[in-house]
This record gives C-alpha cells, sequence and structure tokens, in this order.
C-alpha cells in the first residue's frame, strides 16, 4: 500500500523525507517527476533514500511515495535479447519513450513486453500436485533456449490450458489450503534476496571456455568464482567477452557496471552481430545485457550488480548452466563508496564503506552449482566472472584484496603482454586456479589420466624461463649451458604456440580440451626429445634447424586431432634422423 510522504533534504544521489512506516528497501517515487529510489536507512521518523536517476532540480517539500514493496524484478519470457539498464528497464523502450538517445528522467517502462503473445504449452495436467520449482510449462523464447515456467507456489493444479498468452493473463489457476491463485508466465524476485536451491555442490566439473591459458593452466570451475583484475587497456572487458561467447554456458548475463561509455556502447553494438559458435546462431539469443556506464546515476551502478545476478538465478532454477560476467566490480565499490560518504557512513580503508568485504562475499556467494527446487531432478549452475580494475593496476587496493579473498581463480591480466600482442594477455606466472585439485578426478577421466602431469612439467619450465631471463639480460643467451638454452626455445613454444590465442581465427578462438591436450603433449614431446638429443652430443643449433619446429608453430591452425598425432611421429622421425646421423 502507497505511503506519502515529502522531501526535507537532498544530498546528489542520496534524499532524505519524512516517511510514516517506511520499511527498510522498500522502493520510492521521489518528488514531482517519480524518480525511483530504495529506502537503504531509516532514523526516527526520516528514510534515508539512494534514487536511481539524476536528482538535480529536485526540491525540498516535494512528495515522496513509498509503494511498500523492495526493489525487485520481473523474471519471464521476455528476458533474453533484452539491453537493461541497472534497474531492468529496457534501454530500447526509454529510448523511444524519451524521444531521443538521451534518457528523461522519471521514465517508466515495463521491464517484459507486456503485449506480446508466447505459445504456452503446459506439462502438468488438472489434479496434479506441484512442489515451489515444479516445471508447469515451457515457451520457445528464442530458437535457441526453452523458457521452462516454475511453480512460484506449492499446491494442486486446478485448471491449466496451452495457448497464446501476454505474461499478464492466467493460464491456469493453483489451490493451496482452500484459496485459489492465478498462474501467469512472469514472477518477481527481491533482487538483494538469494534465490533458494535444495542443495550446492562441489565445484567438480571444469567450466570449458576454450581459452587454453585458462582451461589447462587456470581452470574455473562450473559455478565457480573468478576474478580478471588488470590496468587499463590490458583487455578485461576483451576476455571477458571470450569466455561469454565460448564458455560451455547456456545463458550469458553481462553486466556493464560503471564502464566507459564507448566501451559499453562497443559491446552493445558487437554483441547483437555475434555467432554462437555451438549453433551458428546469434549469441543475442541466449544472452541478457545489463548497461549502466559510467555518466548513469551512481546508485542504478550499484543495483545493477543484483539485477544481473537474480536473473543469472532464474535461469538457473530452470536447468540451465549461466555464465555472468561483472565488469567491473571495482566500479560497483566506487558506487558504494560514493553513497556511503552521502550517508556520512565511517569510511573504511581509502574511503571505501566498511562493508565492501561483506557486499563483495555476498555476491560471489551466489554463484554454485546447485540442485534446483522442484520435485523432479534438475541441476543449474551460475558462474561468476568479475573483472577488477585497479586504480593504477595497484593490486593491493581494497576491492582488489577483498575479492581475491572470496574467488577462486585469479585471472592476472598483464599490461606489457597486451601491448606485446600476446591475447589473451594473462600473466602465467602471477594468475592462479584453486579448483585443480577438484578438477583432477574430471580432467582424468574425460581427457587423459596425464592432463594435469603435463600441465605441472610445462608450469615448471615457464618459471625456470622466468629465473633463466634474468641471466639472459646481463650476459645474452648464448652464455647459457645448451639445457638451459633449450629451456628458453621450449617456454618460446609454450607462451608462443599455446598460450597466445588468435580470435580472429575460425580454428583457434575456440580450442576444445582434447585439442588442448594434444598441442601440449606435443611440445613436451619436443622437449623430451631436445634433451635426449643434447645427452647423446647432438648440438642445440642442429635441433634449431629442425623444419619439425615451424610445423609446431602452426599446430593451432590444425583442425583435426589427427593432424597433431601426425606432427607427434614426425618429431619422433626428425629426432631419430639427428640421432642417426
Amino acid at each position: 500500500m502507497a505511503k506519502k510522504g515529502k522531501i526535507v533534504r537532498i544530498s546528489g544521489p542520496v534524499v532524505e523525507a519524512e516517511l510514516p512506516d517506511a520499511r527498510l528497501y522498500d522502493v520510492v517515487k521521489v518528488g514531482d517527476a517519480r524518480l525511483l529510489g530504495e529506502i537503504i536507512k531509516i532514523s526516527g521518523n526520516i528514510s534515508i533514500i539512494q534514487v536511481y536517476e539524476d536528482t538535480s532540480g529536485l526540491q525540498p517539500g516535494e512528495s515522496a511515495v513509498s509503494t511498500g514493496q523492495p526493489l525487485s524484478v520481473e523474471l519471464g519470457p521476455g528476458l533474453l535479447q533484452s539491453i537493461y539498464d541497472g534497474i531492468q528497464r529496457p534501454l530500447k523502450v526509454i529510448e523511444e519513450k524519451s524521444g531521443g538517445f538521451y534518457i528523461a528522467r522519471g521514465v517508466e517502462a515495463d521491464p517484459i513486453d507486456k503485449k506480446k503473445k508466447w505459445e504456452f504449452k503446459a506439462t502438468v495436467k488438472k489434479g496434479d500436485r506441484v512442489k515451489i520449482g515444479d516445471i508447469l510449462g515451457t515457451v520457445q523464447e528464442t530458437e535457441l533456449i526453452e523458457h521452462r515456467i516454475l511453480a512460484a507456489m506449492e499446491g494442486r493444479i486446478e485448471d491449466i490450458k496451452s495457448g497464446k498468452y501476454t505474461i499478464e493473463e492466467d493460464v491456469g489457476s493453483i489451490s493451496f489450503e482452500g484459496k485459489k491463485y492465478p498462474i501467469k508466465l512472469y514472477q518477481r524476485w527481491f533482487v538483494r534476496k538469494a534465490r533458494p536451491v535444495i542443495e550446492k555442490f562441489p565445484p567438480n566439473m571444469p567450466l570449458v571456455t576454450g581459452q587454453r591459458i585458462v582451461d589447462t593452466f587456470f581452470p574455473i570451475a562450473k559455478g565457480g568464482t573468478a576474478c580478471i583484475p588488470g590496468p587499463f587497456g590490458s583487455g578485461k572487458t576483451v576476455t571477458q567477452q571470450s569466455l561469454a561467447k565460448y564458455s560451455d554456458t547456456q545463458i550469458v548475463v553481462y553486466i556493464g557496471c560503471g564502464e566507459r561509455g564507448n566501451e559499453m556502447t562497443e559491446v552493445l553494438k558487437e554483441f547483437p552481430h555475434l555467432e554462437d559458435p555451438n549453433t551458428g546462431k546469434p549469441l543475442m539469443q541466449r544472452t541478457v545485457l545489463i548497461a549502466n556506464t559510467s555518466n548513469m546515476p551512481v546508485a542504478a551502478r550499484e543495483a545493477s550488480i543484483y539485477t544481473g545476478v537474480t536473473i543469472a538465478e532464474y535461469f538457473r532454477d530452470m536447468g540451465y548452466d549461466v555464465a555472468l560476467m561483472a565488469d567491473s566490480t571495482s566500479r560497483w565499490a566506487e558506487a558504494m563508496r560514493e553513497i556511503g560518504g552521502r550517508l556520512e557512513e565511517m569510511p573504511g580503508e581509502e574511503g571505501y564503506p566498511a562493508y565492501l568485504a561483506r557486499r563483495l562475499a555476498e555476491f560471489y556467494e551466489r554463484a554454485g552449482r546447485v540442485r534446483c527446487l522442484g520435485t523432479k531432478e534438475r541441476y543449474g549452475s551460475v558462474s561468476i566472472i568479475g573483472a577488477v580494475s585497479p586504480p593504477g593496476g595497484d593490486l593491493s587496493e581494497p576491492v582488489s584484496q577483498n575479492t581475491l579473498r572470496v574467488t577462486k581463480v585469479f585471472l592476472a591480466l598483464d599490461a606489457p603482454l597486451a601491448y606485446r600482442r600476446h591475447f589473451p594477455a594473462i600473466n602465467w606466472l602471477k594468475s592462479y586456479t584453486l579448483y585443480h585439485d577438484n578438477l583432477e578426478e574430471w580432467f582424468t577421466e574425460n581427457v587423459s589420466s596425464d592432463f594435469l602431469k603435463q600441465v605441472k612439467a610445462s608450469m615448471a619450465l615457464l618459471q625456470k624461463e622466468a629465473e633463466l631471463q634474468e641471466v639472459v639480460q646481463l650476459v645474452g643467451p648464448d652464455a647459457l649451458p645448451e639445457k638451459e638454452q633449450a629451456i628458453l626455445l621450449v617456454t618460446k613454444m609454450i607462451r608462443e604456440d599455446f598460450l597466445q590465442q588468435n580470435a580472429f581465427s575460425d580454428v583457434d578462438a575456440r580450442c576444445e580440451l582434447d585439442k588442448q591436450y594434444q598441442m601440449l603433449k606435443t611440445i613436451l614431446k619436443f622437449s623430451e626429445k631436445t634433451n635426449e638429443a643434447l645427452d647423446l652430443g647432438v648440438q642445440l643449433k642442429k635441433i634449431q634447424e629442425l623444419a619439425v619446429i615451424g610445423k609446431v608453430g602452426r599446430m593451432k591452425e590444425m583442425p583435426q586431432l589427427k593432424d597433431l598425432e601426425v606432427l607427434q611421429k614426425e618429431i619422433d622421425n626428425s629426432f631419430e634422423g639427428l640421432t642417426r646421423g
């Protein structure tokens, strides 16, 4: 029930209003322009509201009307292919209502089209008893994704019918404790509250991304968490887009949280034209975009993260694997810092609010691979990959440090690598994953029993190379023993022929796990044969002249696994010829 009050004080996006019987987190329509806000603090009869729109021109004495409802999102057919702002207003509809490219204040827009009719196919019948989370029917939302309509309450199906309906029309009814309730194609959910599940599982399945450095060296678990910190220009956005496009998830939720307008414009222009590598259909058919650029109201930026993760959980509850990309959580933290300053809260480290660590932990905690609510067994996952933009690339600042405490994978982007055109520009010596032990059994069963053994051998070589580089810079490579020069030759192969990936190549943009294993095996075979040849007295110069080295450099463009097996035999034959000679 709406409750009316009046504004008494304005401080940027924070407004104080006299509101009787107000409740924390209720949505409020502020001022004559009816700007959307949310109560974040109550002090006596004064409600402190963070307003999700520009408050310039607002005056004390104007009205503030509480809706009596918390900030919620609408969940139903029509979410996919949508581009929203931070509080789930569709940008295309806002543009039409604003009459131009600039968003007018106080514009109200339905998150999901209320007029569009969807073909609903019921999967339950009259008399069936259902529990919360049971699938009542399906809607083919896009060519790629079947939208499953979930029961919002338990009870007995009184009637249900298939056909074409809008999301607001009743498709049936359900009775509980003698009362009948309508069944609609959508539901609402409070964004700050995680959606419930039956059980959370340990992270023992990898999120296969198609990026060799991630899948092989620093794997992310399905339902796991990862952070991608890096300075300006190191490729955070590009890396997240690659993971969104090529990972083995069915749904992508991409949150542009406080990024520069030109960067977000690129995302909004590129995503609708990206092709899903699995089906050849537009990637947007399984994507939800949330755009809240740095020049948009700061409070909506804080809400955008919650909006995105709630939508991700909804698709997870249908039984889908969802990848959520948050770009970037640093801008989200900056929004919290600004709001905290306006609230005159006691600042923590570097001015961030004292609850920064808790908010970050709460957000990443909503990831996971779960058994969904419902009578029939159904499993889904939300994997959260958050970018962090530390000022000046300083990873000791609070957002980076608190993110590292709660995420299990750290993909350290390196500006010097990016400047050398080495992409993905992930530094293999600074990055780490804590999922290797959890995923060992999966890799053994699904790739090879010696897969992780090869990974450890390759990492040992790369670490040895880093030590040798210090000597090389002083005295040059020729001063090293031939065995150590051979390490530099092999690690160059690992860096350039394995870790480096060409996003513009149809063959190399995405690499399957079996091919990753065979590529690494090929390089390590060359390393093994090189050491054997050196032990037999063969000069390194002779090895460097082998034609097979050029073929190893081109193996990333080999589409078939059998081509790599042929290359491994060719390595054997080349070294046999050397040792015989």
